[in-house]
């Protein structure tokens, strides 16, 4: 049971990876588009603008990509955490045993008349 759970997020992580790269190339593309048919070319202009310090701390994406690595740390260590006792950890067991006897006595007594 223990190893499909590594399993799940094993494949998971690996899931994570691969769609982090997939937006990195999809937001990597250029926004101008160009046909092999047209003989006009399109350019486009990037302006870099840096912020202040302290401003839109948010914005960076070294903080999403350390909040989200820190989000699968949490639930890899929390998913590992969640089985059952180990076996050879049975002496400091506390599960009470209910133990109930019924006892018959015969009450035919054969006197041999």
């Amino acid at each position: 049971m223990k190893q499909g759970t590594i399993e799940v997020v094993f494949k998971s992580f690996l899931m994570f990876l691969l769609l982090c790269f997939l937006q990195t190339n999809i937001s990597a593309q250029d926004s101008g588009s160009t046909t092999s048919s047209s003989t006009t070319s399109s350019s486009s202009s990037t302006e870099i603008t840096t912020a202040a310090a302290g401003d839109n701390w948010y914005a960076s994406p070294w903080v999403w990509a350390a909040g989200a690595a820190v989000f699968i740390l949490l639930l890899v260590a929390l998913t590992r955490s969640g089985g059952g006792r180990s076996t050879a950890d049975t002496s400091t067991s506390t599960d009470k045993v209910t133990v109930t006897k019924t006892v018959q006595r015969d009450t035919d007594t054969d006197t041999g008349v």
